[in-house]
């Protein structure tokens, strides 16, 4: 069968079966964005402890790469002792999966700012708190969106595996059209996850834009 037909059959399927699509897409953006709101409040604190801490850093970090290394499978079977199937264990997976872009790069972004900078905020009075504030966080606004931003596609994919621990998510689809063989099912489930992928790159590439042009020029000691 060509691509075209492939395509056609898949949008026959998810026309035919859009009602349901509409309840695994909401699954799967309540997986991700639960995930990643999480992953955000604690990276950010985090990577603030990291910054002032070099022993916290090097703990952090080591943390980090060892959780990143874990199956999500894996940490869905460690977390269901604890709290069962479903969406708990899942986002749980998922919120391990998506914290250490967005760690590593609050770290490298509050770290990496120009020497002249930091003393030209404290020169101007500027205690240490207020230049994390108006400085450090402002300026680094390009590089801890970056990691939000690969953070979010990663958990986009690894979402799909919710389907195993009846967590729902657009894996139905695509899981289940694998099993069957069902070309157009698979499809189904799979395009419209690369295009929400897409979609909330943009987003997110949008707000960092946006607050970027206001706070990058506000930070810089005058």
């Amino acid at each position: 069968m060509s691509v075209v037909s492939n395509l056609a059959d898949a949008w026959g399927f998810l026309s035919s079966n859009f009602d349901q699509f509409i309840r695994l897409l909401r699954q799967h953006l309540e997986l991700v964005l639960i995930s990643e709101g999480l992953a955000i409040a604690i990276a950010l604190p985090m990577g603030v402890i990291a910054l002032r801490n070099e022993r916290a850093k090097g703990i952090i970090l080591g943390i980090g790469n060892v959780a990143q290394t874990i199956p999500p499978l894996a940490v869905i079977a460690l977390v269901f002792p604890f709290l069962g199937l479903g969406f708990k264990p899942s986002v749980v997976a998922l919120f391990i999966y998506a914290l250490l872009p967005i760690l590593t790069n609050t770290i490298a972004g509050l770290d990496d700012i120009e020497p002249e900078v930091i003393e030209a905020a404290r020169g101007m009075g500027m205690t240490e708190r207020e230049i994390l504030r108006k400085v450090r966080f402002p300026l680094a606004v390009p590089v801890i969106f970056a990691g939000i931003r690969t953070s979010v596609i990663l958990n986009v994919g690894t979402a799909y595996l919710a389907f195993f621990i009846g967590a729902g998510g657009l894996g139905v689809w695509v899981i289940s059209g694998i099993n069957l063989f069902q070309i157009d099912q698979m499809l189904a489930g799979a395009i419209p996850g690369a295009i929400l992928a897409i979609t909330l790159d943009s987003i997110f590439g949008l707000i960092e834009r946006r607050l970027g042009k206001t706070s990058s020029i506000d930070a810089l000691p005058s």
